[in-house]
């Protein structure tokens, strides 16, 4: 065992006596060393329950003759951090989370992980430290918020994002939006709709890295502690059989998930990090991959922000086990920690509602659930939740509305200076340019608000999961690297075309010549952890993961 090189021999009796100062018996000492990596904190919703959680991890690690050590790390929520500077940390956390579980990992030699964990860049981030460490390990997501209820209907936090559009065109008044404020979270877990955390629970289900089911459980029901405790009895099994994240995160097994998300719909911010969980598990992935299997697997899952149906409804309709029966024609064998195929999952499903989660011969859209799309405006790519596009954007043209950050074209959607048809640009806000290439579901929200229906959005940034519309993210190469965008000027013409996946800025080249020759990029003054961040961020088209 790993941790026998902390804890054997005469040599290591200081070790010992250290360890020995936490209450461990003799017993104990003989036996494998579990680290428990728990993401619980007091300000996060998808976090607050965690501790829960973890108690049954911990017992189920006991129960199989384990010892369970436990330790925090950080988490951010993404919502709490929305709209203002707070949004450029959140992608650098995702690196610091995964150092930090690397750090914890190989200085006290655990034998194996369990990593607990919820929401958008924590669930990732330790992803990424799995297959760094690549000792066995499994992931235990913490579960959904159940819907918030308004009048009869079920709401979400994008309701509350979209009624601020509401208020400032006067459809709604500031007391009824404190109504929605005050209904649509009711506690605790991550947003109820496939947005970035959700999104990511059902990806590290399908790679095969948690149980099978664990993704959509909410994080209420009692399914989710009794996930818990068989996740923590499995990883010393996975122990005992030497079955590593590196064995389980393979080109098959990450190109299912892919497959899984195409058929749900999910989140842009999952083609970045699955991105980057490859590059960990040194499995070969682009954009291409995305592409490819988006051109066959069909969207058959109608999910919010673009659907109606909550995490929950997916988890009562049958759940990933459900989605992986449903497009098992599309899937690769593969192994999974809890010991069985993708297959054998598939094959062991009973019940699904067909009404949720349809079939591949009558689905919601004929083609997967997120675009890349390429062109002038984006050669290394840029991607488009193309399950929230309604039809009639599918193809457009229009002015460019140039605005070199988040507030600045916040600013001109609240006080109506864009017009229908306009192609709204958010540049200098990258990995390197943000820096930390903030989410921003404040814009597209509010334009969602304000009733526009023919306003495209193309940014170098990032959108939350719970964006909906022609919101075009992840352009590379970003503004500040010196791609196309940072050259497109006032009134330029965009043109998107999803059927065709490409994303043009339809300028003569020797006009763009000339304005590379003049261009010079925006400086921001930084500190601390996005100084370095800016100085080491790679691209979007990789994972934005540090050079």
């Amino acid at each position: 065992m790993r941790s026998d090189e902390a804890k054997s021999g005469y040599t290591r009796a200081p070790n010992r006596s250290l360890i020995r100062s936490l209450g461990i018996s003799d017993m104990e000492m003989e036996k494998p060393f579990i680290g428990v990596a728990n993401s619980w904190n007091t300000i996060v919703p998808g976090h607050t329950h965690l501790r829960m959680v973890a108690e049954r991890v911990r017992e189920g690690i006991a129960a199989a003759g384990g010892v369970a050590f436990e330790f925090n790390t950080i988490g951010i929520c993404d919502g709490i951090a929305m709209g203002h500077e707070g949004m450029r940390y959140s992608l650098a956390s995702r690196e610091n989370i995964a150092d930090s579980v690397e750090l914890m990992i190989q200085a006290h030699r655990f034998d194996a992980l369990v990593c607990i964990c919820t929401c958008d860049k924590i669930v990732p981030g330790m992803l990424m430290a799995a297959a760094r460490c690549n000792i066995p390990a499994i992931v235990v997501t913490g579960g959904n918020m159940l819907p918030g209820h308004h009048h009869g209907c079920e709401i979400s936090l994008t309701d509350v994002f979209e009624g601020v559009g509401k208020v400032a065109a006067k459809k709604m008044t500031e007391e009824e939006l404190f109504e929605l404020e005050a209904a649509a979270m009711p506690g605790c877990g991550s947003c109820q709709g496939l947005y970035t955390a959700n999104t990511m629970a059902c990806m590290t289900e399908a790679m095969g890295m948690s149980l099978p089911g664990c993704a959509a459980i909410p994080a209420v029901d009692s399914a989710k502690l009794r996930i818990a405790y068989e996740s923590g009895y499995r990883v010393v099994e996975l122990l005992k059989e030497d079955l590593k994240p590196c064995d389980i995160i393979t080109t098959k097994s990450l190109k299912n998930a892919i497959a899984v998300d195409m058929a749900l719909g999910g989140s842009t911010n999952t083609v970045l990090h699955l991105m980057a969980v490859a590059q960990e598990a040194n499995v070969p992935l682009s954009l291409d991959d995305f592409t490819k299997i988006g051109e066959t697997v069909p969207h058959i899952c109608s999910m919010q922000p673009g659907g109606p149906h909550s995490m929950q409804t997916l988890h009562r309709s049958g759940g990933i086990p459900a989605v992986l029966k449903q497009i098992k024609g599309h899937l690769e064998e593969s192994l999974t920690v809890s010991g069985k195929t993708v297959y054998e999952i598939a094959d062991g499903v009973r019940y699904i509602d067909d009404n949720v989660i349809k079939g591949v011969d009558s689905p919601v859209h004929s083609a997967g659930g997120l675009k890349i799309l390429k062109g002038t405006l984006a050669p290394n790519g840029s991607v488009i939740k193309s399950a929230a596009v309604v039809d009639e954007m599918w193809r457009h043209s229009g002015p460019a509305r140039v605005f070199d950050g988040e507030n600045e074209a916040m600013d001109a959607i609240l006080s109506g200076k864009i017009a229908e048809g306009d192609v709204i640009v958010i540049r200098y806000e990258g990995p390197k340019g943000g820096p930390g290439m903030p989410e921003m579901l404040s814009p597209t929200s509010a334009l969602m608000g304000l009733g526009y229906t023919r306003v495209a959005l193309v940014t170098d940034g990032r959108f939350s999961g719970g964006t909906r519309g022609p919101c075009i993210g992840h352009v590379a190469p970003e503004a500040a690297a010196g791609g196309p965008i940072g050259l497109v000027e006032e009134g330029d013409i965009i043109s998107v075309d999803l059927y065709s996946g490409t994303l043009n800025l339809d300028v003569d080249e020797s006009v763009l010549a000339h304005r590379r020759r003049t261009w010079v990029p925006k400086q921001k003054i930084l500190k601390g952890v996005l100084a370095r961040y800016a100085r080491y961020a790679g691209q979007a088209d990789k994972g934005a993961v540090p050079e």
